[in-house]
């Protein structure tokens, strides 16, 4: 056990490090088995020498973000703990770097972790990418992000956003009214994302204009779209024939960011995911990126990554399914 005191330069970066009631210095000491004790201007950190070191460097990070403007909370704090832990305490200072935009109520809209800043980058820097990371990663809200800041700087001419419409799980029956009202159940998410950084009445005028177009996937068949901002959300739902129909829909000028979660698959047990299959030929393509994102990118409650941690445990602990061939031997066949 050992002892070490930090001293405090700007304490108002203190009390938005500290959290509500030293809230944040309790997920640093449960985390970290270590005791931290406030006085004065300096902090005084007690426990296993290792983990007075991380909880230092965690510490002196939150600080560098604070100093920055960022807001700091329990899912900020968690992540910057693991950073340190896994020796990435230097990049630190890449996250929350750069606003993609601004959302119709003047929040700034950037990357939180680490791995949503590579997703980020790889939108800006290439013609295609494909996101997959389990829910809470940001995948389609970044994607729109990064499509809205493109459109208002003139970037595209206009946005384009599509999903399959493949039910959950379950058999909704058909649904009454109109083409666009049987539709925009499965595009709520895009509707979502868009109205927050647009605004409801932005939004509607853009769409009246056809600047925004949210449409399923099958009527993306056919046309050829030039500089626009593309975005297939849900993509682990495509069959691997709406996935190449959806790739060999780009034109000139145009970015498409194609985003999924192959955990959880909606389609039929005898159907391929589309965005399984592309993840492996467009692999090494020029100017087309992948990038992964995992339960450490999750900027929900902390609840879901705790729930994505649990099924990734349960996928890896559970024994392969054996099948068994007509004819041969076990359940069915002859012995």
């Amino acid at each position: 056990m050992i002892e070490k005191t930090m001293s405090i330069d700007r304490m108002e970066n203190v009390i938005s490090v500290f959290g509500s009631f030293d809230q944040n210095l309790r997920i640093i000491e449960s985390e970290l088995g270590v005791s931290i004790t406030n006085r004065d201007d300096a902090l005084k950190i007690a426990g296993e020498a290792e983990n007075v070191m991380h909880a230092e460097k965690a510490i002196t990070g939150l600080l560098s973000l604070a100093a920055r403007g960022e807001t700091i909370d329990a899912q900020n704090v968690r992540y910057i703990v693991k950073m340190v832990m896994a020796g990435q305490e230097d990049k630190i200072g890449d996250i929350a770097r750069g606003v993609l935009c601004i959302t119709a109520k003047g929040r700034p809209v950037k990357p939180k972790t680490i791995g949503q800043k590579n997703y980020v980058d790889a939108i800006k820097n290439n013609t295609v990418t494909l996101g997959i990371g389990p829910a809470g990663t940001g995948k389609t809200y970044l994607a729109v992000a990064c499509a809205v800041a493109a459109f208002r700087e003139k970037k595209v001419d206009r946005i384009v956003l599509t999903r399959p419409a493949v039910e959950a799980g379950e058999r909704l029956g058909f649904l009454p009214g109109d083409l666009q009202s049987k539709v925009d159940p499965y595009l709520r998410p895009l509707y979502d994302a868009l109205f927050d950084m647009l605004g409801a009445d932005s939004f509607q005028k853009y769409m009246e204009r056809g600047d925004i177009e949210v449409a399923p996937l099958a009527y993306m068949r056919g046309r050829t779209l030039d500089d626009s901002f593309i975005i297939l959300d849900e993509a682990q739902n495509t069959s691997r024939e709406q996935m190449k129909m959806f790739l060999t829909r780009l034109g000139f000028g145009s970015t498409a960011v194609i985003t999924g979660d192959v955990t959880q698959i909606d389609l039929p047990a005898d159907k391929v995911s589309g965005l399984k299959e592309a993840m492996r030929v467009l692999e090494g393509v020029e100017d087309i990126a992948i990038c992964r994102l995992t339960g450490a990118d999750v900027v929900r409650h902390v609840i879901v990554q705790r729930i994505i941690e649990a099924y990734e445990r349960h996928a890896k602990d559970k024994p392969p399914v054996k099948t068994y061939k007509p004819g041969g031997k076990g359940p069915g066949g002859r012995h």
